[in-house]
């Protein structure tokens, strides 16, 4: 997945290590060319994620707490596909987000401008199925404010993790929905290339909308091949 050949080799589809814009990767980007570890046995057997990280209603955020969350309810759903376009099943996808208000419940968001919502923690996760499908209920983030320059906004945005067959395969990046006027003043989202960031906008879904209940939305995940969805490297 994120660490296979094919998805490093992938030209012109992942952000570069260093991004002037973007802060804090002065400090994260490596400094020395990167050197290539064998994948030995061990690596490449275990541990597995499976089923048994799973629990019951894991996959459904507005339903961890004994209330509702505030905000608006949405379902997202997609597949996870290989770079010839086949579904990658049984693999575990996890997600974390902000609340409506745009507020991590983390102990490194310590903003006084939104509160904590005390019925929504913000992470789930899923395995996807024999056709590559998962889905999650949740509530659309807020945007927020960083420090990273004079009146920054990070648009609604939810991280997904996806686990390959090996521990050390895995592919993080981030969600973003359509039609965010905060994408032009994001250098997040501006670090990937421009022929690849539709990758990584959900479209809107009315099939998957639920009539007075959730909005719907769709977006496909592409591990490996010519057109790979965009690793988030590094991350915020």
């Amino acid at each position: 997945m994120s660490v296979s050949d094919e998805a490093q080799g992938a030209q012109g589809c992942h952000p570069p290590y260093a991004w002037p814009e973007y802060g804090s990767t002065r400090w994260r980007a490596p400094q020395r060319p990167l050197a290539v570890l064998p994948r030995n046995l061990t690596e490449v057997t275990g541990p597995l994620l499976g089923a048994d990280r799973v629990g019951k209603g894991d996959d459904d955020l507005t339903r961890q707490h004994a209330g509702e969350p505030l905000g608006q309810r949405i379902v997202v759903h997609g597949r996870v596909l290989d770079g010839a376009g086949r579904p990658v099943p049984d693999t575990l996808v996890e997600v974390w987000q902000a609340n409506a208000a745009g507020r991590y419940r983390h102990a490194g968001d310590e903003r006084d401008s939104a509160p904590l919502d005390p019925n929504f923690s913000g992470a789930g996760r899923t395995l996807t199925d024999a056709h590559g499908r998962y889905r999650f209920v949740t509530i659309k983030p807020g945007a927020y404010p960083w420090a990273n320059h004079a009146n920054a906004w990070r648009p609604a945005h939810i991280h997904f993790s996806v686990f390959g067959r090996a521990f050390t395969e895995r592919l993080v990046t981030q969600m973003y929905f359509p039609d965010d006027p905060l994408f032009p003043y994001d250098p997040i989202f501006g670090s990937v290339p421009e022929a690849a960031r539709p990758r990584l906008v959900a479209r809107f879904d009315l099939d998957a909308t639920e009539p007075g209940w959730a909005l719907g939305f769709q977006w496909d995940i592409v591990v490996g091949g010519r057109r790979p969805t965009p690793l988030e490297r590094p991350a915020p």
